[in-house]
């Protein structure tokens, strides 16, 4: 990553891991867009200029951070894939997402899960989390529906906005994650592994842009 991003990223994102440096991730064989700190509406933001990419952007924590608390973030974008569907594995993009990754035991899933999870370290060098909770912008889907990805419902999508009326402005989220993580999987979340930011139009082939304001992530404080 570049000094500039892994500067940028360390001013507008605060969390228990500080000083940890967000990296991009590589997804094999897709085109990756970077990210580039720029300024916009009067706010510093990390733009995305996505056509028919991904680009993920992520934090790891090691150790993993026992209990997560309330989540701030903001983004923006200037279009959406209007061919988008979150629920088809074949067309899922959102122009924006966050990212957290849980652990968990993983003795409980079933044995398809666990072939997906080998497939994925193959694949990527890494295994699937235990569980992943994503904030995304949905074309069609109205804000608070929980999506549950089409291949693994170890990795459920809970929409934040819905629709092109907010496209062009800042839209500011403030979340408490673990009741955002109980009403999408039905459980108390597990310690986090990481944070990313992703945007992705591979799926769609679409252009558009996006952007990332500034993050703050909690540990809980109970």
């Amino acid at each position: 990553a570049s000094v500039a991003l892994a500067e940028a990223s360390a001013r507008l994102f605060a969390t228990p891991a500080n000083g940890v440096p967000w990296e991009p991730f590589y997804f094999p064989g897709k085109r990756y867009v970077p990210f580039e700190p720029v300024q916009v509406d009067g706010r510093a933001a990390l733009r995305v200029r996505a056509k028919s990419s991904v680009s993920i952007l992520r934090q790891r924590f090691v150790p993993t951070l026992d209990a997560v608390g309330r989540l701030s973030f903001s983004w923006r974008v200037d279009a959406l894939s209007p061919t988008a569907d979150l629920a088809d594995s074949a067309l899922a993009d959102s122009p924006v997402r966050v990212v957290l990754a849980f652990d968990g035991d993983r003795t409980r899933w079933p044995a398809r899960t666990h072939r997906l999870s080998e497939m994925s370290r193959l694949l990527t060098g890494e295994e699937l989390p235990y569980a992943t909770l994503v904030y995304v912008w949905s074309v069609k889907e109205p804000a608070g529906t929980v999506v549950v990805n089409p291949r693994t419902d170890r990795i459920r999508k809970l929409v934040l906005d819905s629709g092109t009326a907010e496209v062009g402005r800042w839209r500011d989220h403030v979340r408490d994650v673990r009741a955002d993580f109980r009403q999408a999987f039905g459980e108390e979340p597990g310690p986090l592994r990481l944070v990313g930011l992703m945007t992705d139009t591979d799926n769609t082939e679409g252009a558009l842009t996006a952007w990332y304001g500034a993050l703050s992530l909690e540990r809980a404080s109970d």
